[in-house]
């Protein structure tokens, strides 16, 4: 029983051990963390369309539940820039953005992610994050990062302009550049270029100046707090509101409020695709991240876990007025370089949000938008890397094809049909790799008891045995190509006696599979031919065994390939 919850609960793992150095990392990763979420969790609200408390309230109690049910010791959970796209995108089609049915779009979006998340933890289906390759995984990312990018461009020009694609994004952007307000122009470029600044420069320059390493990456992660202090008190002290300079105007001074998720039958069936989409996306980001900085320090994470943490994260932001959270790259690597030890860390970064919830949002009252936009942007054009596609053409061009498609269509037609085309993608590769799976005819290498191929290596073979090692389990897929193949090789020639499959490298046969090789059997038998199999699996030969393929077989199996070889070359010693 107490196993049980421990699995289910890591709280009750990590919390037996914790003592007061731990205590003291995981505040100062509090601290350092808390001063980067304040300006990340509004602009991240903006970016979903929603208004900017959104984004502090979906950064608490989401944090605290993570905490309480993920496997993690450092990932820090919240909103994070392409599940924020992901989750306009998707509610903007249900409901007008500024309306209470946005709003409850997003929290019915929170809800359906954090439940379908749940279920797949309790069934243990964290394998199914291996659907999305990585190639196309960084195809989304990047393309997900230059639609990030482009969205927040008319807050920099102070403008209005819709879309949901790259076209539409730049069409509305060419159709209103005449409404451009200078003032704001003003204000986005100055904090885009001091936030690029901050990122990679500032921390050098205090280093030099003989700031010690760690209070020299403090004020660097405080920069974007800096950038949002100077504005806001530029727009307020010169009255710029009169001017046309968009802010954010009342925030409330409370802390998250009890909110229910809409669950009509309308609404849930809109919505329920998107909420797998960005379930499915959200935790291939999250657990990479968490594994990435886990390996850093000899932890290991339970993908089935992270499951239910992020599945608890996302109701927790469901029933407080939050959106759809996930865990955060940047975030997760600044508390991690922070020193946090555990998941308490992220425990007092909620109270600290809180703390900010209720005594700081009138100070946010004059912040410009364009500020939070300059935010998003020097965030988000670190996701993008297009040199992926260079990789990829010289490595591999269905991967190349994989990227490009996946990039294209999301700039093209939308996040939702991009991630979609993604999985599609993916899993589509897989089944065309397997299909025709790498057969080699191999010989013996002269002296040696080993097997090579014998396009590749100098190495012996008899006219009148073939050996055909198969790299690649036996399914449906493939099952057909392998009759062809073999059916090819026997037919070259009449000088032919006996075929091997060598197995050693057959990790699965399903019946499709079996039905194959039943009828490879039947068919060399009647050109009397004999057909042998070696090295096959464990696993493979109890299955086999089952039905009647071993009885029926006209060859025998083998359990080295060099005892096939002897028994079955006429000229072997």
């Amino acid at each position: 029983m107490i196993k049980t919850l421990r699995r289910y609960l890591p709280i009750l793992d990590w919390g037996r051990s914790y003592d007061r150095g731990a205590l003291s990392n995981d505040l100062v990763a509090a601290v350092v963390v808390t001063i980067m979420l304040i300006p990340q969790s509004l602009a991240y609200a903006l970016l979903a369309g929603l208004p900017p408390e959104a984004g502090i309230y979906a950064s608490i109690l989401p944090i605290m539940l993570y905490a309480i049910f993920g496997s993690s010791r450092t990932l820090a959970v919240g909103p994070v820039a392409v599940v924020s796209l992901l989750t306009a995108s998707a509610i903007g089609q249900v409901a007008e953005q500024g309306t209470a049915g946005y709003a409850v779009a997003a929290l019915t979006l929170a809800f359906l992610s954090g439940a379908f998340l749940l279920l797949m933890g309790v069934l243990r289906l964290g394998f199914m994050a291996n659907f999305l390759s990585h190639p196309v995984i960084a195809g989304f990312i990047t393309a997900s990062g230059i639609l990030i990018a482009t969205s927040q461009v008319k807050h920099l020009l102070g403008i209005d302009a819709q879309g949901h694609t790259l076209p539409e994004m730049l069409g509305g952007l060419w159709a209103n550049l005449g409404d451009t307000n200078a003032i704001t122009l003003g204000i986005g470029l100055v904090a885009t270029v001091f936030l690029f600044w901050v990122r990679k420069h500032l921390k050098p320059a205090l280093r030099r100046l003989g700031l010690p390493p760690f209070a020299a990456d403090i004020v660097t992660k405080a920069g974007p707090v800096a950038a949002v202090v100077a504005t806001t008190l530029a727009v307020w002290g010169l009255g710029l509101t009169e001017r046309g300079v968009g802010i954010v105007g009342a925030v409330p001074q409370s802390l998250p409020p009890f909110t229910l998720p809409g669950l009509t039958p309308d609404l849930v069936g809109a919505l329920m695709v998107p909420a797998i989409l960005i379930s499915v996306i959200g935790f291939v980001e999250s657990v990479s991240v968490a594994q990435t900085l886990a390996a850093k320090k000899r932890q290991r994470i339970d993908p089935d876990q992270e499951l239910i943490g992020l599945g608890a994260a996302n109701l927790g932001a469901a029933f407080t007025g939050g959106l759809p959270v996930t865990g955060g790259f940047a975030r997760s690597v600044v508390n991690s370089d922070a020193g946090a030890e555990t998941p308490a860390a992220g425990i007092y970064t909620a109270i600290g949000l809180a703390v900010a919830a209720v005594a700081l949002t009138p100070l946010v009252y004059y912040l410009p938008t364009a500020t939070l936009a300059a935010t998003i942007i020097v965030a988000v054009l670190s996701l993008v890397d297009l040199s992926i596609l260079k990789k990829t053409w010289g490595y591999s061009r269905t991967d190349f094809i994989a990227v490009a498609a996946t990039i294209l269509l999301t700039l093209g037609l939308g996040v939702e049909v991009g991630v979609a085309s993604g999985v599609a993608i993916s899993v589509l590769l897989h089944l065309y790799k397997t299909s025709r799976p790498h057969v080699a005819e191999v010989g013996l290498v002269p002296e040696t008891q080993h097997f090579r191929n014998i396009h590749r290596h100098k190495v012996q073979t008899d006219p009148s045995l073939v050996t055909l090692r198969v790299d690649e389990s036996l399914y449906f897929v493939n099952a057909r190509f392998l009759e062809d193949l073999i059916q090819k090789r026997v037919t070259e020639g009449t000088t032919i006696r006996n075929v091997v499959l060598m197995c050693s490298a057959v990790n699965e046969v399903d019946f499709s599979a079996l039905e194959s090789l039943e009828a490879i059997n039947r068919r060399l038998g009647d050109m009397g031919v004999g057909l042998h199999l070696s090295e096959v699996k464990g696993p493979v030969m109890d299955r086999l065994k089952r039905s009647h393929f071993i009885d029926d077989l006209n060859g025998r199996v083998f359990l080295s390939q060099y005892d096939a070889w002897r028994a079955l070359s006429p000229g072997a010693a």
